[in-house]
């Protein structure tokens, strides 16, 4: 394959084992592309999917799973710990290699046009492929979720980029665009007051005045009498993982409790893996070519 196209698609669904397993099939045995990995949350009640492949390959899998995904998934049944504003919540499109990121945007629409058109499904263009500033953000589209999308979408700015102007009764709404690699990354708290996550994530995210590159909120984890603090790193290179964690416990610290553990969702750059160990383990001048299996992929 001379160009490769990133995707991570997230669906609201982590419960049900038999509507997992038919979303993902889409991905598999598919000529020219891979599904690297999938992982879902029962408190979430969430899946994200990462594959790469062939640009034209991948749209063709994803306008297959959404179809899948809009008659499996009913929003008016469904609830989890994670905010969701459609059956398929958001689908990122990240350029790997010999694609550009005007190519990746152009995949990112037409494939945003295609649901549009097949599923009557209302799509939002986000990050790198917006079409107005206030649209970059995918926490401001997601705001109101689900539900409030029934009356959020007749204000006209709110207007979809592609399909109906009215919420779909139970799939609801999607973000379609273009971005950068994005580390999805939660820390477990030995604490199971929510109230506490929720003060430290809103003092780690960006918008709280916290890392430039952290979007943060807090979590319960009831099946581990647990909470903790979900974030998503936008970019790693200037907010890395350890820079995270280390802001998580300090504030930590406050309220008298420590982390528990962590979790990656999904996969992660190796570069953000080799800041961390070199952050840690105090190492010198540390660097990917130092790493055996780096060589292996040259």
């Amino acid at each position: 394959m001379n160009k490769i196209i990133e995707c991570v698609p997230n669906f609201s669904e982590g419960r049900d084992p038999e509507k997992v397993e038919r979303i993902v099939n889409t991905f598999r045995a598919k000529e020219n592309i891979k599904l690297l990995d999938y992982s879902n949350d029962k408190d979430h009640n969430r899946m994200v999917v990462t594959l790469i492949g062939e640009p034209q390959a991948v749209r063709e899998a994803i306008v297959e799973a959404v179809g899948i995904a809009v008659k499996e998934i009913d929003l008016t049944k469904h609830n989890g710990q994670h905010p969701r504003m459609g059956a398929v919540d958001v689908i990122p499109f990240i350029p790997v290699k010999g694609i550009t990121v005007s190519e990746a945007d152009a995949l990112a629409k037409e494939t945003g046009k295609q649901i549009a058109g097949k599923y009557r499904l209302p799509v939002f263009l986000y990050e790198k492929s917006a079409t107005a500033d206030h649209r970059q953000n995918l926490a401001a589209i997601r705001k109101g979720e689900f539900e409030g999308w029934a009356e959020k979408i007749k204000q006209p700015e709110w207007k979809p980029d592609f399909g109906p102007d009215e919420r779909h009764p139970t799939a609801g709404v999607v973000a379609v665009g273009t971005r950068m690699p994005l580390i999805a990354f939660n820390v477990n708290l030995n604490s199971n007051r929510l109230e506490i996550a929720d003060k430290i994530a809103k003092k780690v995210r960006f918008l709280g005045g916290g890392l430039r590159f952290c979007k943060a909120m807090g979590v319960e984890l009831k099946e581990k009498n647990q909470v903790q603090v979900s974030m998503n790193l936008t970019d790693y290179t200037k907010t890395a993982v350890y820079q995270a964690v280390e802001m998580i416990r300090f504030e930590a610290q406050r309220y008298g409790i420590s982390i528990a553990g962590s979790e990656l969702i999904g996969l992660v750059p190796l570069q953000a893996v080799v800041d961390t160990a070199s952050y840690y383990l105090g190492l010198e001048n540390f660097e990917i070519k130092q790493i055996l299996e780096s060589h292996l992929m040259e």
